[in-house]
This record gives C-alpha cells, structure tokens and sequence, in this order.
C-alpha cells in the first residue's frame, strides 16, 4: 500500500474487496497514524510494519525521474521477530533491488519518520535545499534544532534514533552544498496537497502528551496549514 496519506480512505475502499483471511497489508506511508486506520478496518492481525525510500518525481511529461540513487523497501511483524509470512514475503521480494525484511520494523518505521520530518519541516518552511539553509545565519542550528525535537519524540516512544541510522541523517542534514530537499517541498511547488498532519501535526500531538517543547516544528506546522488554507482558497 504506498498511496499518500490523504488519499488513504479512497484507497482502503478499492482494495477492501480483496482482502481474505490470510492477507498481509505492507503500507508503506509515512508517519504512523495509517496504522491505526488499517487496524480498524482490518484488524490489526493482517497489518504489517513497512516503509521505503526513494528520491523521486514527476517531470513536466509525467514521466518519473529519480533524484538520486537510491531505493530501498523494508517489511516486517509489528511486533518483532521474524514470522512465516515475512520469510515467505521476503523470498518473493528477492529479484527486487533494495527490499529486505526487518526483525525491528518499528524502530526503522521511527527512523524514517525522524528523517523525513526533519527534512520536510525545513525545507518547506525555508521554501529551499539543505545546502542553501545551512549557508544562511543559523541555519545548522535551526536543521539540527528540528532533528533534535524529532529525536525527542522518538525517544519518548521507546524508538530514539541512535547509530549508523543518527549518524547517516545528521550528515546529510549538514552536508554543505546538498541539494536535497522533501517531497513535501517540492508539492508545495506544484501547488499539490500535502502530508502536514500525517508527517508533521501528529508528532506535535506526541509531543505535546509527552509535554516535549516543540517550538520549530510547530512553526513548520503553522507554515503547511496556511498553505492548505491558501490551496484551498
């Protein structure tokens, strides 16, 4: 399942039909609140953890480009371990470059979300690329800030971010020069709709029951709410 949260009811209703008594649902949206949907459905018994990544787009033909090289797609029980279902799944995902199974799928679901909430908040409130935020006054402080509330959170989860994973996000949010920006971003560019409760409003309402201070993501929230406000108009 790898539609964007928004268009998540539509999709449940299109594939409903077809789930049976021993199907698997690897979503791979971003954020966590998709599971709570799913496991009201469906129940939480056919829903897997699962999450990919890949820097990709759309050009003016419609044709899809890829930013950078880079793909991967990890799937695995919700609750750890690795099951029958997952080595089954796995083996069918063999031809395919870059999938894997996790016996920790949950902790890397986390991971992915401290990445790319960090990423979003900042590139769409700066309205620009790593490279050019991190040039400006402030502008290491202010990613590293962002990454920091987001780690709080994760943390507070029972998921902090820590090794190679904090290691590889810390760099590429401080690599001079870097042309990376969100996908979020780059639909605020387009004028097309946007993941702003999904990825960032609800690690506020996490933040805000952990009474963990969230100053920057919150501005980052406000900014992607009145640019919903202003689409809709």
């Amino acid at each position: 399942l790898s539609c964007k949260a928004f268009d998540l009811d539509d999709a449940i209703k299109s594939f409903a039909p077809a789930v049976g008594d021993k199907t698997a649902i690897i979503p791979l949206l971003n954020g966590m609140l998709h599971l709570d949907a799913l496991d009201k459905r469906f129940g939480a018994q056919h829903v897997l953890g699962g999450l990919c990544a890949i820097a990709a787009t759309l050009n003016e033909k419609r044709e899809v480009v890829q930013l950078q090289p880079m793909q991967s797609l990890n799937f695995g029980e919700r609750a750890g371990g690795m099951s029958d279902r997952v080595r089954a799944i796995a083996d069918t995902f063999s031809v395919v470059n870059g999938a894997t199974a996790s016996d920790h799928i949950m902790q890397d679901m986390w991971e992915k979300w401290v990445f790319l909430a960090s990423l979003a908040a900042s590139t769409s409130l700066m309205r620009t690329s790593v490279g050019n935020i991190l040039a400006a006054p402030g502008g290491k402080d202010f990613l590293l800030g962002i990454l920091d509330e987001c780690s709080a959170i994760a943390a507070d989860a029972g998921h902090a971010p820590g090794g190679p994973f904090f290691q590889r996000t810390r760099g590429l949010l401080t690599a001079e020069g870097s042309p990376m920006t969100a996908s979020m971003f780059r639909d605020i560019k387009a004028g097309l709709p946007v993941e702003a409760d999904h990825v960032i409003g609800d690690l506020i309402v996490r933040a805000d029951a952990a009474k963990i201070p969230v100053p920057k993501l919150r501005t980052a929230y406000t900014h992607l709410k009145a640019y919903e406000k202003q689409r809709q108009a």
